[in-house]
């Protein structure tokens, strides 16, 4: 959960964003009040306002190396806009929102482009090849930053996302997402930003390490 406080900062922030595509404020709150009452669902344990809060303080962190704020502010609240544990299009569609939202506000086609390309990406492809724009660079690195977190912060995300799966047996759960956790480990890094690499790389290999230990011991 996010404090009100940190809710309002947010609200300010999008509109700040949109007011640079020459968006009123009163044409913002809309897509803004959309995009809140998705992220504040309860079945979203961890694909919620928190987990953009804290990709946005790690996107604020690499914000030397970003080429467009505004884009990359706009694919972090869309990028888990949709998110259904059944479904495998959840990317898909929150691209598909993007359009619906942004297009009619105003929003410019290229810039929908770009943000769409970007959530796209964050579908994490099994190859783990680093995507040619930097700013999706940053991106992926901020949705798997949770991964390089403490041990308590790592345990709770754990637990989150088991709750959003509380409809697959324990059996069938534990061995999906083992599978999950080996796809992240085979690849040659996880995070494709330098700062991330340098300062979580280690960090979230052991992480990842200790929950499948956990996942094959039962």
């Amino acid at each position: 959960m996010v404090s009100p406080e940190r809710r309002e900062s947010m609200q300010k922030s999008w509109v700040r964003v949109l007011e640079k595509y020459r968006v009123a404020p009163a044409d913002a709150y809309p897509a803004f009040d959309v995009l809140v009452a998705a992220y504040s669902a309860p079945e979203r344990h961890y694909h919620n306002l928190e987990h953009l809060a804290e990709m946005f303080r790690v996107v604020e962190r690499l914000s030397p190396q970003v080429e467009d704020p505004s884009a990359l502010h706009l694919a972090v609240w869309f990028h888990d806009a949709v998110y259904d544990s059944r479904a495998k299009d959840n990317e898909r569609r929150s691209g598909e929102l993007a359009v619906d939202l942004l297009g009619p506000v105003g929003v410019p086609g290229s810039t929908i482009e770009r943000v769409v390309s970007m959530i796209w990406a964050t579908a994490h492809p099994a190859d783990g090849n680093p995507p040619a724009l930097r700013d999706t660079q940053v991106l992926l690195d901020a949705d798997l930053a949770i991964l390089g977190a403490s041990d308590d912060r790592y345990a709770r995300y754990a637990r989150d996302i088991r709750s959003e799966y509380l409809w697959v047996p324990d059996v069938e759960y534990r061995a999906g997402r083992a599978s999950v956790l080996e796809r992240f480990l085979t690849r040659p890094r996880i995070y494709h930003t330098a700062i991330m690499h340098d300062e979580g790389e280690q960090r979230a290999r052991t992480n990842l390490r200790a929950e499948l230990a956990t996942l094959q011991a039962k």
